[in-house]
């Protein structure tokens, strides 16, 4: 599967001649550039959301523990190198990532509501022809929400507050509780409340990076070298080397960005956009965010801080162990904050593309009754051990890819030629 994700992001790049690299100047200006400019259209759709609010609603989902824990986890398995290879798999997936958000423009639709719908199932449906296809991507996606989505970060949210103290059955009770007041909004609340809570939860993670980093200032030039002779030796001193720092690298890059599974095509499919290749920029930036940005300077803070040197700290303890180098104490408990609010954030966004893909097999009628069952998830994940959950969640968003892979390469000619229209137009 990660030769089949890397080998689809290198296609598309060479297909739109590294547009990623080749464009950066254009799709920055589009994206970063309207943010400053804070460009609103009176005459968009009723039933659209901003394109901020799509690209914040976006990382909430895939912004979160994979870009910490998972990040620490990575570095201890396949060694500093990894950072390497899990940069290279973003550079690759932020074309992916363009693509779906291409193809979820030009096959959206409105359902009997008058509501913008799109994403996977609507491009395989309407772009190829197989409705069946569509119907078993939109199963993945409901198994990956509830588990990937739902019960993980629950969990994930109860073990950070119980560090407070705070027992797990009174987390999933307040959650539940914040988790429908939010889904019952709909995407325009998810889009609100994310919009608030990743710029101002990402600056205070990263600053705090930062602040490590500086901190340590003397370590990161070795570190960089580190960096790039594990990424390439065949056997470094270290005991890592190039295999272990691609497989590693490689694997937490497809998975912390979520590009090639589609989801993100389903939120970004109802922004307010001038053209599909348009909104296809902001999944270059939402890739760019997750992954090149967040997760090296999580990187960097670990590796700066020499917190590795400690063998048997792994995960969790490996990232609070970082941050109590330099903040005490209170550096754990905002590690335990940040992950927990991540977490939520991430609980939100998933909340929508379960609705959306249960919307797709059942009807609009469905979809207060997912958000119930979407509760009761996961006020269950807080509360109860989710090995076997981990597992599962992992194997949905898997087969999540696999249609959704399948349907860009097939469709590739038509969001390849959106590119190519607009750097015309450029």
């Amino acid at each position: 599967m990660l030769a089949v994700f890397l080998g689809t992001g290198l296609f598309l790049s060479a297909k739109t001649g590294f547009y990623q690299i080749s464009g950066i100047g254009n799709w920055t200006k589009s994206t970063v550039g309207s943010i400053l400019k804070n460009r609103k259209n009176d005459k968009s759709d009723k039933s659209s959301v901003s394109q901020t609010g799509a690209l914040f609603s976006s990382l909430a989902a895939c912004l979160g523990t994979g870009n910490i824990v998972g990040v620490a986890t990575a570095l201890c398995a396949g060694g500093a190198g990894s950072v390497f290879w899990m940069c290279v798999s973003a550079i690759l997936g932020m074309m992916t990532c363009c693509c779906e958000n291409i193809l979820g423009i030009k096959y959206r639709t409105k359902d009997s509501l008058g509501k913008l719908v799109g994403g996977p199932m609507y491009y395989i449906e309407k772009g190829l022809g197989m409705k069946n296809l569509a119907r078993v991507y939109a199963v993945f996606l409901i198994g990956a929400s509830l588990g990937m989505g739902n019960m993980t970060q629950s969990n994930s949210v109860s073990q950070g507050l119980s560090s407070f103290g705070i027992p797990p059955f009174v987390t999933g009770i307040f959650l539940s509780v914040a988790l429908i007041l939010t889904v019952s909004g709909g995407l325009k609340r998810i889009t609100a409340v994310s919009q608030i809570l990743i710029p101002i939860l990402s600056g205070a993670f990263i600053l705090a990076c930062f602040i490590i980093i500086i901190v340590n200032r003397e370590n990161l030039i070795p570190s960089l070298k580190t960096v790039l002779s594990e990424a390439f030796s065949v056997k470094a001193a270290s005991g890592f080397g190039l295999a272990k720092a691609a497989r590693y690298g490689i694997s937490r890059g497809v998975f912390s960005n979520e590009a090639g599974l589609g989801s993100s095509a389903i939120i970004h499919a109802c922004a307010d956009c001038k053209n599909a290749a348009d909104q296809g920029k902001w999944g270059i930036l939402e890739v760019f965010i997750d992954t090149v940005f967040m997760c090296s300077i999580t990187a960097a803070a670990i590796l700066t801080s020499g917190a590795m040197q400690n063998k048997s700290l792994d995960g969790v303890e490996l990232c609070a162990a970082v941050f109590e180098s330099v903040f005490g104490k209170a550096g754990s408990c905002f590690l335990n904050i940040c992950i927990s609010l991540f977490a939520f954030a991430t609980l939100v966004a998933w909340s929508y593309y379960g609705k959306t893909g249960a919307e797709y097999l059942f009807g609009i009628n469905i979809g207060k009754t997912y958000h119930v069952v979407y509760t009761v998830m996961a006020f269950i994940g807080c509360i109860m051990k989710l090995d076997l959950v981990w597992s599962i969640s992992d194997i949905f968003n898997g087969l999540m890819a696999v249609p959704n892979i399948f349907a860009v390469l097939c469709l590739s000619k038509e969001a390849v030629s959106e590119i190519s229209r607009e750097r015309c137009l450029n």
